[in-house]
């Protein structure tokens, strides 16, 4: 099968041809008919968070059509519509016990410790398989599997309530979601900040009051659009320590910041101001859970969570063409999410 894979660490991704994966008594092989091109990629292809072996498949966010299932598996079937839980993990450790299994001692994510998505096939466990509803497409399944996840875990995390605001520290394709996923959890205003100004205008036909952190300083446009209060949760999908430290600066008496974007680089933090006075919170949001998926899933079939605006290409199974995309999310360009169309 065709597979483009990271060969080597901060260089660009390579077309193989390795043989399809084989499949044990409880696992699932899905034939890739979508798989989402995420800026934790490009922080794998760069060397920002280190993968386990090379050559390794990257790709996270997929969605496919179950080709063979194995001999113990009988919850599924060939053709049946599925996407897929990232993380495989061991269902036993006490992590996995508590629903938390994302810290699982033995899990491996796919894309990263383990081969993805960009490829024409892909075998995992059968408990890692997730149902996709009819109603939504192949390629708004695969990024619903990361983006709209992490971001719907952030904001469990967040202990969002009615009636609170919240500010969006970059409107990619994780913060789409967010500000949709805020709204439907009831946030009175939601504040969208980047510097892309189609982005904004995207974030604004969603609902999202934009800031444009290009022609102003988004902590003081907050500041000044809530009469000096201050917002109650502020998301960080960038992973820079500027918008990390302006995600805090942004928030009211309460409030909480979710740290969600990825960087190995500190950020300063007033300790007294900006936290003890204020008895904020600075909170670290790492993957998602299983057991949200299925809100998740519902939330997208019935039309609250829109995507269709979200995806704004699709690339072919081609080394070149995923490149160039992991290239301008490298530079922060202006596309939202990218997916790949095997």
């Amino acid at each position: 099968m065709k597979a483009v894979r990271l060969t080597e660490i901060g260089k660009h991704l390579q077309l193989q041809h390795i043989p399809i994966p084989a499949i044990g008594d409880g696992d699932v092989l899905v034939r890739v008919k979508a798989a989402g091109i995420c800026h934790s990629d490009v922080h794998y292809r760069a060397g920002v968070s280190p993968v386990r072996d090379l050559p390794v498949t990257p790709g996270h966010e997929v969605a496919g059509a179950v080709e063979q299932v194995g001999a113990g598996v009988s919850s599924l079937k060939p053709g049946d519509r599925v996407c897929l839980h990232y993380l495989v993990t061991c269902g036993e450790c006490h992590y996995c016990s508590r629903g938390t299994e994302q810290f699982c001692v033995k899990g491996e994510m796919i894309g990263k410790h383990r081969d993805g998505g960009y490829a024409e096939f892909i075998a995992v466990p059968a408990r890692s398989v997730v149902p996709l509803p009819d109603e939504i497409p192949f390629e708004h399944g695969a990024i619903l599997m990361c983006s709209s996840a992490t971001s719907l875990h952030a904001l469990r995390k967040a202990r969002l309530k009615a009636g609170e605001t919240v500010a969006v520290f970059g409107a990619g394709g994780l913060g789409m979601s967010a500000i949709q996923l805020s709204r439907a959890f009831g946030a009175l205003d939601v504040y969208a900040v980047d510097i892309s100004p189609d982005k904004l205008k995207l974030a604004e036909q969603y609902g999202a009051i934009p800031v444009n952190a290009d022609k102003a300083d988004p902590v003081a446009e907050i500041q000044r659009l809530t009469g000096g209060r201050g917002v109650d949760v502020a998301l960080e999908l960038i992973g820079l320590p500027q918008t990390m430290r302006q995600a805090v600066q942004a928030l009211a008496l309460f409030g909480r910041a979710v740290i969600v974007g990825i960087t190995r680089k500190p950020f300063e933090v007033d300790s007294y101001f900006e936290l003890i006075g204020k008895e904020a919170e600075i909170i670290g949001s790492d993957d998602h859970l299983m057991s949200e998926l299925p809100t998740l899933l519902e939330f997208a079939r019935r039309g609250l969570l829109d995507l269709s605006r979200v995806v704004t290409r699709t690339v072919p199974l081609d080394a070149d063409a995923i490149n160039e995309v992991m290239d301008n999310l490298e530079r922060f360009g202006a596309d939202v999410r990218t997916v790949i169309v095997p």
